[in-house]
């Protein structure tokens, strides 16, 4: 019997000759990385193992990006923790304030995760990697204060759920749209500890700034991993990347044998832009089923959504037009490159000319830490990745997800709209 792309990727990376979904593994980690918010357990956790030195100063990134720049002196301590940690050991790849990103855009963006990879992360959207090919996925802080010392994951090997895309998307609709439609259909529970498997014409044509969010988003399906196999787009973008490990990841895709414990397909030509409404990511409907829905905020950013191309989708709808009065409009590239990019191509100006913020990178407002909190009663729209009660703030505001197109014409109209109210 043939392996998935899933299981071909843990079995290069554990003593087995074969596996099964359900068996468990001592795998070797190519890579982890830990944030503000949770490395600083991880740590504490490794300096209780009493270790000397890390598995390897080249393959951990610690990079403070949730409360950052520090929003209080909690917040700052954890940087410390991170910095004085990074020292100690010669971790190569710690990032912080003026060179730190988003770490989920960040990583990818250096070169450091690539096809075939097996990453762990201490945050749960470590699953990003996976639109690189690689078996990503977010784990707690005590099995990476693990990972620190010996480099090693225990992992039950998942079963693997496909997803295929067919037809011709509309315009206005992407990445962000297909996997918020495909979390509509099986719910945030629906693929539980599953490898969610992203292919079809649609995904062959997709650019690896729409790739991310589905990827990324494949944890609000309750997805162990979401993998995208790679293709030339990928290289492409590992190239120009720097990443080394091009040669042996050629030809890593799942075996025609491959057992799935489910398959959907789907024709993408039928979909329009999609908004998930609170409470969850799965509460999903098209924008045009949305009337007159009064928003306070709009964020644009974050690891999902926070790519140049995302802001240049924003920005082409809001040049030369105002935010509406009654709304904040809040923008946070993903990484310092992004920013620079946006500031290089005039980016940045357009939204603040339209009455926007335009941060520096940060997770910020798209967990309820700072720079863009809701207080009771408010309503956001946000090209995040979750909607959870408070995610944003007060248990009593409300917070919607869509991509940056229905974002940006929204923070326009003060309502959430379909991008063609406002062109």
């Amino acid at each position: 019997m043939g392996h998935t792309i899933a299981e071909k990727i843990l079995l290069r990376h554990c003593d087995k000759k074969t596996l099964l979904p359900g068996d468990f593994i001592w795998a070797n980690v190519d890579f982890c990385l830990g944030n503000d918010i949770t490395a600083p357990l991880a740590i504490s956790e490794f300096k209780r193992l009493g270790r000397n030195k890390v598995f390897d100063t080249e393959k951990i990134a610690l990079i403070p990006d949730h409360f950052t720049p520090a929003k209080d002196l909690k917040a700052a301590n954890a940087v410390v923790v991170l910095k004085d940690f990074s020292r100690q050991f010669n971790i190569k790849h710690y990032y912080e304030v003026g060179r730190m990103g988003i770490e989920h855009a960040l990583l990818p963006e250096l070169g450091l995760v690539g096809a075939g990879d097996l990453v762990i992360g201490a945050d749960s959207h470590t699953c990003t990697y996976g639109a690189l090919g690689a078996f990503a996925t977010g784990v707690g802080s005590t099995d990476l204060g693990a990972c620190l010392a010996i480099g090693k994951v225990w992992l039950k090997v998942p079963e693997s759920f496909k997803f295929i895309y067919q037809g011709k998307l509309n315009k206005w609709v992407g990445g962000k749209d297909l996997i918020l439609h495909t979390i509509g259909d099986i719910g945030v529970d629906g693929a539980s500890y599953m490898a969610m498997e992203f292919c079809g014409e649609v995904i062959e044509k997709l650019s690896m700034d729409e790739r991310f969010p589905m990827s990324n988003m494949a944890i609000e399906a309750g997805a162990k991993a979401g993998i995208i196999p790679p293709d030339e787009t990928t290289f492409k973008y590992l190239k120009e990347a720097g990443w080394p490990g091009i040669k042996k990841a050629r030809g890593l895709v799942s075996d025609k044998d491959a057992k799935y414990s489910q398959t959907r397909q789907y024709d993408c030509s039928k979909w329009e832009p999609a908004v998930a409404c609170p409470h969850l990511p799965s509460n999903v409907k098209n924008v045009s089923e949305l009337k007159s829905v009064k928003i306070d905020q709009v964020v644009i950013g974050s690891c999902t959504n926070g790519h140049i191309s995302d802001l240049r989708i924003a920005a082409k709808i809001i040049k030369n037009k105002k935010v509406h009065p009654d709304v904040r409009l809040i923008v946070i590239p993903a990484t310092q490159k992004i920013y620079l990019e946006a500031l290089k191509e005039g980016l940045a100006q357009v939204f603040v000319k339209a009455g926007g913020v335009f941060s520096t990178p940060t997770c910020g407002p798209c967990l309820g830490g700072h720079l863009g909190i809701l207080d009771k009663g408010e309503v956001a729209l946000a090209t995040t990745n979750r909607n959870f009660l408070g995610r944003m703030g007060h248990p009593e505001s409300f917070v919607y997800l869509s991509n940056p197109a229905v974002a940006a014409a929204s923070a326009v109209k003060g309502k959430i709209v379909h991008p063609e109210e406002v062109i």
